[in-house]
């Protein structure tokens, strides 16, 4: 048997900064651009509302000492939520692994993906449901 419980979103007050200004970006750049371009304007108005992030951030991901990986998250915001941006129609399977990944290695309990559409920006909250 399901249980229902109520669930609390997750920094819902940055979260709810972060999609606005998504919102902001698409609507005045459109589509067409380079991820590249879209992570410029998101981070300009980061900077104008004075939101703290890293950009490109760097995880090293070792095994038993050894460094095995490297990676590096669009935007680490306020040091709680990951950004990720993408180009694109759709939420592939693949971006959707690759976020996961980055909530089990930083043990962030929320990232935002954002895809860039013809017809819009379009979001996905994704928790992280193995963080302690």
């Amino acid at each position: 048997m399901a249980v229902n419980k109520r669930v609390d979103l997750e920094h819902k007050d940055l979260s709810y900064e972060l999609v606005g200004i998504l919102f902001e970006v698409y609507n005045e750049l459109g589509y067409g651009y380079k991820e590249i371009y879209y992570e410029r304007a998101i981070k300009h108005f980061l900077d104008e509302k004075k939101i703290p992030y890293k950009e490109q951030a760097p995880f090293i991901l070792s095994f038993h000492g050894k460094i095995i990986g490297r990676f590096y998250l669009d935007f680490l915001i306020d040091g709680k939520v990951v950004l990720e941006i993408k180009k694109g129609n759709y939420f592939s399977k693949r971006n959707i692994e690759q976020i996961n990944e980055y909530l089990k290695k930083t043990g962030m309990s929320l990232a935002i993906l954002a895809n860039f559409t013809p017809s819009g920006v379009k979001f996905k909250r994704i928790v992280n449901i193995k963080k302690d």
